[in-house]
């Protein structure tokens, strides 16, 4: 039994699961490999046609409270079939109209032969099909802001564990001014936490298309309502409530703005962002032997190389991002390239991008989630690349000590130079370790001994 979003537990027939193991056909492996059974679930058929049952209840039951000759007994029998689809009716009777919310119409209606006549009475497909888009879309955002704030609570754990462990900055890859291990976990955690802030936003403003009509003027249910604009305005609002929402967008064509599918895809988008920098820092990290992915004990990294770890789960948190980067651009062409009150031309391209996007961002942030929440950290490793690099780091302050003794500080800047370029080169050319103290030692202007130079230095002094 998989829970459902909007009602009570659904089955998984026999029948369903044996397409879902289907091996002659090809299946997405998002839904295979990567996505959770929740997120799976959203974008499921139950999920999809058991609330076009839902909103075929509200609408019913609306028009009744407004004055239409709907009664009591046929809501009731509507309700009684909201979970129990019968998809072998609807899919004959599609093959015959080649329409599938008539299809649907059709088999609710087998089902519930005295509401029938008032199914979907007044409405258009878009009544069902992008009301329960956008009931989908926000139930999945809402799975995605709990696995983000399972991630600010790791990384906050962590960055708190590890904020006084200095550690090699880099910029351009190049070792810079030192930083603290806990302080590198917070520029992930502020990323994440501006997702979370998009995606908080994006819920906050979350509405339903309501009962719009063909062309958005609902012209049709005026007419069922003889004329009286207050009924059709308290239509909107009540499908609304019934469905959990506070409103409806107030002006519609025949579909929802698809301003809406590409402002989610471009959260998704930020989401990858994030995941995939983090995902590139602990690749590089793990190369440096500094900090690892988490490593199960029989896990193989390489069928040839016995001995490695490769870092699979960031490399896949980086592929699956390159996915959802690149699938963000389909809402923005289907938005840019929309006709007047409608066009067809997104159903089938918002049938792929929009699942799959929330597909591939579930199965990164769970990813996320595990990378996170047991990254190995090696403090001698850490301290080993600190120090090589401390004494060239250390150089400013070692000038300015001489200055304040009566140095010249140009002349003792130009000596720090040619032996720091001559300590680099030992270091690179012939991979000794860095010998700058020992020559600054040696020269008479700083007069300071390797031991001085070497107490000197606490890299906790160069973090900032």
């Amino acid at each position: 039994m998989i829970q459902g979003g909007l009602g009570s537990p659904i089955p998984i027939f026999k029948k369903e699961q044996e397409s879902i193991m289907a091996k002659d056909a090809y299946q997405s492996p998002l839904s295979q490999r990567y996505a959770g059974k929740e997120m799976k679930y959203f974008f499921s058929q139950d999920m999809k046609f058991i609330t076009w049952r839902k909103l075929w209840v509200a609408i019913a039951e609306t028009e009744k409270e407004l004055g239409l000759p709907i009664t009591q007994e046929q809501i009731d029998e509507m309700k009684q079939f909201i979970s129990d689809i019968n998809y072998d009716v609807a899919r004959e009777r599609e093959k015959k109209v080649r329409h599938d919310v008539m299809s649907h119409v059709y088999a609710y209606g087998q089902q519930c032969p005295k509401a029938a006549p008032i199914i979907h009475l007044g409405a258009t497909s878009c009544y069902v099909g992008d009301n329960t888009d956008i009931i989908i879309m926000t139930e999945a955002m809402k799975l995605v802001r709990n696995k983000l704030v399972q991630i600010v609570r790791v990384l906050s754990d962590f960055a708190l564990k590890y904020k006084d462990l200095p550690t090699l900055a880099f910029t351009h890859f190049q070792p810079a001014q030192p930083t603290t291990v806990g302080k590198r976990a917070a520029l992930w955690l502020q990323d994440i936490l501006m997702d979370l802030e998009d995606v908080e936003y994006q819920l906050s403003k979350s509405k339903l298309l309501g009962s719009k009509g063909t062309t958005g003027t609902q012209a049709s249910f005026l007419e069922l309502f003889e004329g009286d604009h207050d009924k059709v305005k308290l239509l909107d609002q009540k499908i609304a409530e019934k469905l959990g929402y506070s409103s409806c967008f107030a002006v519609s064509g025949q579909t929802y703005s698809r301003k809406v599918d590409s402002q989610i895809l471009s959260v998704l988008s930020g989401i990858a962002q994030s995941a995939a920098k983090f995902s590139n820092d602990i690749r590089l990290l793990q190369h440096l032997k500094e900090i690892e992915e988490p490593f199960e004990k029989s896990q193989i990294g390489s069928s040839a190389m016995a001995y490695k770890r490769n870092p699979m789960r960031s490399e896949r948190i980086a592929s699956l991002s390159r996915y959802v980067i690149a699938d963000a651009l389909n809402p923005a062409m289907t938005m840019a390239a929309q006709w007047f009150e409608r066009t067809l031309d997104d159903s089938a391209n918002k049938r792929i991008s929009i699942p799959e996007a929330f597909l591939a961002v579930d199965g990164i942030l769970s990813l996320y989630i595990n990378v996170a929440d047991g990254l190995v950290v090696y403090p001698k490793v850490i301290e080993s690349h600190l120090t090589s690099e401390l004494p060239f780091m250390a150089t400013e302050n070692i000038m300015m000590t001489a200055v304040k003794y009566g140095g010249n500080r140009q002349e003792l800047h130009e000596k720090i130079r040619i032996h720091s370029m001559e300590a680099g080169k030992i270091v690179k050319e012939q991979g000794k370790e860095n010998d700058l103290f020992r020559r600054i030692s040696l020269v008479p202007a700083f007069d300071v001994t390797i031991e001085e130079l070497e107490g000197s230095v606490n890299p906790s002094d160069y973090v900032g």
